[in-house]
């Protein structure tokens, strides 16, 4: 049976633009909110718990026997098994704990490829879209990723991971390593929201040590918009989906930081 799978992104808009109405309200009394603490630098909230909810109800009725990968709740293992929902229903949620700009992302998976995804920013109402082979869009408008090869203008995307948490060895290394002589470091504060902003152009790149449940979509967003996506040592999904160690960036980019990254004393993940 053939899976129409432009309704399926509509689909998944419309949920993405629901939670982002939850969450929205949330988020307005942000100085308010009720706060657990999953492990260091690291929150959950009553918006989180409740969007996952929202969204988990409204995807699983596209098609029961599909199955749900999320943030804050245990999996779902449908019947299906090549059809898998990857769900993250706050990304930043320290931004959004914060009362600043949060991402809300889902994508679907058909075994090992990522067919159509999303990354929605209530705030700013964006809603970023790319379905495989259909190119990566912001609210409707066709995206390429920044065509600037000039090493003075690259505006790179990172982290900052707090010291008890496992991806901290080596990051402020690898900042100092990458950050002259580009033009700027940025932090975001959401995994997916800095795949968008390379996908748009407001990036040149973005690395990280990541959850694949945050980037899937983000890294879809950036192979559609004519992006590079690699880990910090040029290989492939297989490698990154795995590890986290991520680079999505316009090619000129790429090159700077994997030459860039590959001497800061790191363990090199699956070498």
């Amino acid at each position: 049976m053939s899976i129409d799978y432009d309704s399926i992104l509509k689909a998944m808009i419309a949920a993405a633009r629901e939670a982002g109405t939850l969450t929205q309200a949330h988020f307005k009394r942000f100085r308010e909110l009720e706060i657990g603490i999953k492990g260091p630098g690291d929150f959950v909230s009553d918006a989180d718990r409740e969007s996952e909810q929202l969204i988990r109800k409204r995807l699983l009725e596209i098609d029961p026997t599909w199955s749900l990968t999320g943030e804050e709740f245990a999996p779902v293992d449908g019947s299906d098994p090549e059809h898998r929902w990857l769900v993250d229903p706050i990304d930043g949620t320290t931004n959004f704990l914060n009362g600043q700009h949060y991402t809300i992302t889902i994508a679907l998976r058909r075994g090992n490829r990522t067919l159509c995804g999303l990354v929605y920013d209530p705030v700013a109402d964006e809603m970023f879209t790319a379905k495989m082979g259909g190119g990566a869009f912001l609210n409707g408008e066709r995206l390429h990723v920044s065509r600037s090869t000039d090493v003075a203008m690259m505006c790179v995307g990172t982290g900052l991971p707090t010291p008890n948490l496992s991806l901290h060895p080596g990051a402020y290394a690898r900042l100092d390593a990458i950050r002259a002589p580009i033009g700027a470091v940025r932090i975001v504060g959401s995994a997916a929201n800095s795949c968008a902003w390379v996908a748009c152009g407001r990036l040149t790149g973005y690395f990280e040590e990541t959850g694949f449940v945050d980037t899937a979509a983000g890294i879809l967003l950036v192979e559609e918009a004519g992006g590079v996506v690699t880990d910090w040592w040029g290989r492939g999904p297989d490698i990154y989906e795995q590890t986290g160690c991520l680079i999505v960036a316009n090619a000129a980019t790429q090159a700077y930081l994997l030459d860039h990254l590959k001497d800061v004393p790191r363990k090199n993940p699956a070498a």
